[in-house]
């Protein structure tokens, strides 16, 4: 017989303490009665969640409002110093940690080159970081939720590197979060770039409060992150939005994956490099790619009117398939020749629906520029312990 889920009602107040963040997150400053409109919620409820919320100083009230008829209401925020998390970004050439406070808002920054490090240098190193992160910081530790990390490649279950990320050899099967969490003696949430990108956006970028998109992030590969009906879709085996694969061109260009044709092929920051004729990137810095980017010419027009067309059929297919509210384009790509790519894109296939009156346009472009996927890395804590997880309400039967 086919077992049958029912309500956990012990994970009801956790799940309604994270409704109501949301609410104010996605919102603004919201009176305890706008709250309880917003969220379904009894007033009695909302009340104990928002007094139990500022005394642990998440949310900060703020001053009385008059209203029209009756008392005057208070309106209540998100605290930004009432938590702190830890992003970091390991990369083949570089190292990178921020502090960031429930806003989002960098309080601290800090960068180190490398050379494509292994995990048993790597993980020291990030720990060095988040120390160093930490050694300025005005606030009680036990404000800070945890660390998030951004890396190229598939993850399993707890942090553990599911598949070789192509830009990290070495790396295959190794226990990210569980060796750097017995370093630094705080959690640890790892995510691939493209999924930690899409957390950030939704949180504090061009994606707040939108229920359901997918963040195409556009690097050396392509991936996507993807939230559908404010849930992160992962997929069954945690592989889903590894796009970059994707036949746009069939007995196209050869891919490394083995196929002809691939996406990442046309559209990645490598196929923009190989129509330079810029055929090692690693003998370059981040900046001279930029720069020389940015002095394409011709050839990165050529780039562009080769990529717009796979791209178009790429923003189709994810139309026709999720029916996101729209696909935002960021990632490690400079944002300059992002936009150029996102204005090549028009005319974009038509919608499902043409009649549909849409008040977000079909693309945007990631407001988070350079720094997307360490932000997103830093959102990771700040996620896990604010947005509303409503598979915990339900019990898990064997």
């Amino acid at each position: 017989m086919k077992a049958i889920s029912g309500t956990n009602l012990e994970q009801a107040k956790s799940h309604n303490r994270r409704v109501v963040i949301e609410a104010i997150r996605t919102n603004g400053p919201l009176s305890r009665a706008a709250i309880a409109r917003l969220t379904a919620l009894t007033n009695q409820t909302v009340s104990n969640i928002v007094e139990e919320l500022e005394s642990s100083e998440l949310l900060k009230a703020g001053k009385p409002e008059k209203t029209a008829r009756g008392q005057p209401i208070t309106p209540y925020s998100i605290n930004p110093n009432g938590a702190y998390s830890i992003g970091l970004e390991l990369e083949r050439e570089h190292a990178m940690g921020v502090l960031t406070d429930l806003s989002g808002a960098v309080r601290a920054r800090t960068k180190r080159e490398i050379d494509r490090l292994p995990p048993a240098q790597a993980i020291p190193l990030l720990a060095e970081i988040t120390e160093e992160l930490l050694g300025g910081a005005r606030f009680a530790r036990s404000r800070l939720l945890g660390a998030g990390i951004a890396m190229p490649g598939r993850y399993a279950s707890e942090g553990v590197t599911s598949l070789t990320p192509i830009a990290l050899p070495g790396w295959q099967h190794f226990e990210v979060a569980p060796e750097l969490r017995r370093l630094i003696g705080l959690p640890v949430l790892v995510e691939n770039d493209a999924t930690a990108a899409a957390i950030g956006e939704r949180l504090y970028g061009v994606a707040r409060g939108l229920g359901s998109f997918v963040y195409l992030f556009l690097g050396g590969g392509i991936g996507a992150g993807m939230f559908l009906d404010g849930h992160l879709y992962r997929g069954s085996r945690n592989n889903a939005g590894e796009i970059g694969h994707m036949i746009v061109v069939p007995n196209g260009r050869q891919c490394v994956c083995g196929k002809r044709g691939c996406l990442d092929r046309y559209v990645s920051l490598g196929s923009a490099y190989e129509h330079l004729g810029i055929t090692d990137p690693e003998r370059h810095t981040a900046e001279e790619l930029d720069a020389l980017i940015e002095a394409g010419g011709d050839a990165i027009e050529a780039w562009l009117d080769a990529a717009a067309e796979p791209m178009r059929q790429t923003i189709d297919f994810l139309e026709v398939a999720f029916d996101p509210q729209t696909v935002v384009l960021g990632g490690s790509m400079p944002p300059s020749l992002l936009k150029r790519l996102a204005a090549r894109l028009e005319p974009l296939y038509p919608p499902v629906d043409p009649e549909a009156k849409r008040s977000i346009p079909r693309v945007m472009v990631a407001s988070t520029g350079r720094d997307t996927a360490i932000l997103g890395a830093a959102a990771l804590p700040v996620f896990s312990e604010t947005n509303p997880q409503f598979d915990v309400l339900q019990k898990k039967v064997g």
